[in-house]
């Protein structure tokens, strides 16, 4: 199902009790003001652009190392972010967590339409699906409903290492990092030779270019 309309009528807008609460927008509506290429020598035009109070990313053929992703300029340890997505049909995108200076690796949220892209039927159990932690946890396909073409509520809660997933108002995945259950997981999945992923105590908050057409808008973090 589509996302709540909570938003509706005040998209990209704090409301008084959200800023007593503590809460701050990631993403004004309007610039790319507090965000970054995630890798040096890219240009966030290249591969974003701005349109009715959405983040779009743009759409193109081509290599995919020339694709731009986008991270925060700022770092972040335990916070609460939320925001909603909306994807084209066979759209892939993500949004990662735990991103170091000039990278573009870390723990995923992953963005997908699963009745059309390939990649859902890929990794181990479903663990590439729309809300997994990607090709480490799948997530649970008996709350997982989404909308193609309209906005979806996406949470990501992280408290030190515990971290949850949550679509549409259902918590999909929850699971605890640096532990030896976790280090298995990443050590049979494509993370494997990554070194020290998943295990940075603080790091940026990316959003992903697949090369598919997905729009963001109500980016908001409240830190813990």
């Amino acid at each position: 199902m589509a996302g709540s309309l909570a938003f509706a009528g005040n998209d990209n807008k704090l409301t008084r009790e959200e800023k007593a609460a503590g809460w701050e927008l990631l993403w004004d509506g309007e610039t790319f003001e507090g965000w970054a290429p995630a890798l040096n020598g890219r240009k966030i035009e290249d591969g974003w652009y701005i349109e009715d109070g959405e983040l779009r990313t743009r759409k193109f053929e081509g290599d995919r190392k020339t694709i731009v992703d986008i991270r925060t300029s700022d770092w972040y340890d335990s916070f609460i972010l939320t925001l909603q997505v909306k994807i084209t049909e066979c759209a892939n995108s993500g949004i990662k967590y735990f991103i170091q200076y000039n990278s573009n690796i870390g723990c995923e949220y992953q963005i997908l339409d699963d009745k059309h892209h390939p990649d859902a039927e890929a990794g181990v159990g479903g663990n590439r699906k729309f809300a997994s932690l990607y090709d480490l946890i799948p997530a649970d396909q008996s709350k997982v409903n989404f909308s193609v073409g309209g906005w979806n509520d996406v949470k990501i809660v992280v408290n030190g290492n515990h971290v949850e997933h949550w679509l549409n108002g259902e918590l999909v995945v929850d699971y605890y990092r640096n532990n030896q259950m976790f280090d298995a997981l990443v050590n049979c999945s494509k993370f494997a030779k990554q070194k020290g992923f998943g295990t940075f105590r603080m790091g940026h908050i990316l959003l992903q270019n697949h090369k598919d057409e997905v729009a963001f808008k109500n980016i908001k973090l409240r830190k813990i």
